[in-house]
Formats: structure tokens, sequence, C-alpha cells
């Protein structure tokens, strides 16, 4: 169950990153949000609080510091809803 729920997550998190996809690189789970999709910090708070409205959730700002893949970005999320349940 887990695992779908992960799926999903990083499913819900591809398309959210689409927009931030300006070179049109495949979006896996080892994608790097700053070399491989160019986000910048700017970006980087934009991404945060859209993942923050669709997932109905709270990402401490220490959080975003650490995350570098898209894979990161679903750790955290299922972490946090996990955590508001």
């Amino acid at each position: 169950m887990a695992e779908a729920n992960q799926d999903a997550t990083f499913e819900s998190i591809r398309t959210i990153l689409e927009p931030y996809n300006a070179e049109g690189v495949e979006i896996t789970a080892s994608t790097r949000l700053t070399s491989d999709l160019n986000i910048n910090s700017v970006a980087a708070m934009d991404l945060i609080m859209e993942i923050e409205d669709r997932f109905e959730i709270d990402i401490p700002v220490n959080m975003v510091s650490e995350v570098e893949t898209a894979q990161d970005l679903v750790q955290i999320v299922t972490a946090r809803m996990e955590q508001r349940a």
C-alpha cells in the first residue's frame, strides 16, 4: 500500500514539475531539480507552495534545502502526509 501511495505521489509531483521542465527532460525519481530542471531558489519556493497546496501539508523551510531530486520531494510529501494522518 505504501508503495502505491508513493507511486501516486510521484505522479502528482511529476505533473507539478512539468511547467518547470523547459528542457523537456524525462522526469524520473532521480531527476535533479537544480541541475536537470534549472529550478532556482525562487522557483523552488513556488514549487514547494504548490506542493503544499496540492497535498494539504506544510513543508518546513529547513527541509527544502535537503531536496535535490524528485524522489526527495516524494519522500518529504509522504512523510508529511503520514504525520498529518
